[in-house]
């Protein structure tokens, strides 16, 4: 996908995510457990959440950067949720989880065309939740902990 086409979508992704203000409350999904989570857990925090595959390069490229972030925020404002987005056996994701040493909850849903926080028209893409639970920007391609510690920032002051 070019360049052009990816900032395109991300400009109508994060337009759609304004002017909806969609709610990320009662959003279920099993964990790599088996466990159900919701991410109304997370109210009161900044949540980030990652839609990525085990199959996505992209993703791969991605993992140090929301690891980074999820580690230095965890304990203070914000935490990071991602949202495996394929068919996947749940013993191969546990153990994908495992390798890669990712520390955030991951979650899994089957590829859908629209989930409760908007679209995914590619991965990865990543969707910011503010403390009150609304979905406040959307990005579609490769987020740094930077983009987001700086997007965060803005937002609270």
């Amino acid at each position: 996908m070019s360049k052009w086409v990816v900032s395109f979508l991300s400009a109508i992704l994060l337009m759609m995510c304004l002017t909806l203000q969609v709610k990320a409350v009662e959003y279920e999904l099993p964990d790599t457990d088996g466990q159900m989570q919701s991410l109304d857990q997370y109210k009161g925090k900044w949540l980030i959440v990652n839609y990525w595959a085990t199959w996505c390069s992209t993703c791969i490229q991605e993992l140090p950067e929301l690891i980074d972030f999820h580690d230095n925020n965890k304990n203070h404002d914000a935490v990071v949720v991602g949202i495996n987005f394929e068919s996947i056996d749940a013993s191969r994701l546990k153990q994908f989880v495992r390798d890669r040493s990712i520390p955030y909850p991951v979650l899994s849903t089957e590829p859908v065309r629209s989930t409760p926080l908007g679209s995914v028209p590619a991965l990865p893409t990543t969707y910011i939740i503010d403390p009150q639970g609304n979905v406040v920007a959307g990005e579609i391609g490769i987020v740094t902990r930077e983009n987001l510690e700086n997007y965060i920032a803005q937002k609270k002051g």
